[in-house]
């Protein structure tokens, strides 16, 4: 579908904005119940909307049902229900130990929401990118514009009928539209901005938010490694890494992006990956159920251009027609290739073979990564303790050790970037955190007033021994 012919209705921005201003400034958000009360309502709203939402995933990207259920539905369900569960103790007023030398003063962390909240989505995971940001703001009681992209039309469609079925506009609202509406929702004043996207259009959103010195969070992707020592399973390993590489057809912020794997395990692991592949998808992936096509023929030209890199050692297969690239092993691959500075973005692997002549294979691993801009992921697989030595020698948004991808699936661990690949946290506490100023407040008493602290510090002598 051409993208490029999807006509909007206009939309006031400006006082889409200004209605939710009032609304935030009129208090109605504050109130712990009626923050449950919404996410119930989103909650129901998900659950009504599921059958709706999975047709649309399965018309723009060839989504099944059931990987539409496991990594988009399903992580919005458990994070609103997370939050049913928490708010009200995540939200409360939180008292603080008081130095003595303060007293009779008491201190308190005081939860407040930012305000109105601008959330923009990309389309690769179109409805969990989305609805899992707008959690957070209605926990932390704020109001919020979302933005889908036009990439997925069926998904926004579907999303800003639900929206605007479960929320009155100004309080939660859907606008849709292409870059020119991008451009003019980032020239308004927000609270708060929530952008999920590449480096790129990120520096584009942190350059607009510092006009009003706009709090942002950035949640945006890289190239994440995908390191293979000798001593990893190479059976469990390829399996692993054939899921989160295939997933989404490799249209996954943190996809393992390329491989570097130690000389003694390559031919091992071609042929472990061969197998696997075939495990996933059957003999003809392109006929798979699921498995995911690309988004567009943009997105298809690109990842396709990656293949003629370097030397194929397993797939290399494109149809046209469908959208859909075989999973694609390259080896041979110069290191100054597009493949290797672009996040790549699709189903194909390039392969970077270390051994451990002169040096440890960890070493040459760590050195080479020091080099590269802070990835949002690291996958390593081999010895645990191997593992620990590179992430503690390295720097990314997060990680796995012997898995990929699975770090997102636990809401006690917050997802986000460093660096390069974003800023800021979320998922579960950290959902309602990032939309939260946490004011700091200390309560005195009226009744008692110490001498200490002022002029002319009668007894300074004696205080300047406690503080």
């Amino acid at each position: 579908m051409d993208t490029k012919a999807e006509k909007y209705p206009p939309v006031d921005i400006p006082a889409t904005v200004e209605a939710q201003r009032a609304y935030f400034r009129s208090g109605a958000t504050l109130d712990i119940s009626f923050r449950k009360q919404m996410l119930h309502k989103l909650l129901n709203g998900v659950e009504q909307w599921e059958v709706e939402l999975s047709e649309a995933l399965w018309q723009d990207l060839h989504k099944c049902e059931e990987e539409a259920y496991l990594t988009e539905i399903s992580i919005v369900k458990e994070e609103l229900r997370k939050h049913i569960r928490n708010v009200g103790k995540w939200a409360r007023r939180e008292k603080v130990p008081t130095p003595f030398t303060l007293f009779p003063s008491k201190s308190h962390l005081q939860k407040e929401p930012l305000g109105c909240a601008l959330i923009i989505a990309p389309w690769n995971y179109p409805v969990q990118l989305l609805l899992a940001p707008l959690v957070g703001a209605i926990s932390a009681g704020c109001t919020a514009v979302l933005k889908p992209s036009p990439y997925v039309p069926n998904v926004s469609r579907v999303l800003e009928e639900m929206i605007g079925t479960l929320f009155a506009p100004n309080y939660i609202k859907v606008v849709q539209g292409h870059r020119d509406t991008n451009t003019l929702l980032l020239q308004q004043r927000w609270d708060i901005i929530f952008f999920t996207g590449s480096p790129a259009l990120g520096k584009t959103v942190m350059a607009a938010a510092a006009q009003h010195l706009t709090p942002v969070v950035l949640e945006l992707g890289g190239k994440s490694p995908c390191i293979i020592d000798k001593s990893a399973n190479m059976e469990i390993s390829s399996r692993r890494i054939a899921w989160g590489k295939t997933l989404n057809s490799g249209q996954t912020c943190i996809a393992p992006d390329y491989l570097i794997i130690h000389k003694d395990v390559k031919e091992a692991f071609i042929d472990a990956w061969g197998k696997r592949i075939k495990e996933l998808h059957g003999d003809d992936i392109f006929s798979s159920p699921h498995y995911v096509h690309m988004v567009n023929e943009k997105a298809f030209e690109r990842v396709c251009s990656y293949i003629k890199t370097g030397k194929i050692a397993y797939g290399g297969r494109s149809n046209r027609e469908t959208l859909c690239i075989e999973p694609t092993l390259l080896e041979d691959i110069p290191l100054d290739a597009p493949i290797m500075k672009e996040e790549i973005f699709g189903p194909v692997f390039p392969m970077i073979v270390l051994d451990d002549s002169g040096t440890t294979f960890n070493q040459k691993v760590i050195e080479f990564l020091k080099g590269k801009e802070k990835p949002l992921a690291l996958y390593y697989f081999g010895e645990e303790e191997k593992g620990w030595e590179v992430m503690q020698n390295t720097s990314s948004g997060g990680g796995c050790i012997n898995d990929v991808i699975m770090h997102i699936a636990n809401g006690n661990l917050p997802f986000g970037g460093v660096g390069n690949s974003g800023m800021g946290h979320y998922h579960g506490r950290k959902s309602l955190e990032c939309f939260t100023h946490t004011r700091p407040v200390l309560a005195n008493s009226q009744k008692l007033d110490t001498p200490f602290r002022y002029m002319p510090y009668k007894l300074f002598a004696i205080i300047r021994k406690f503080i």
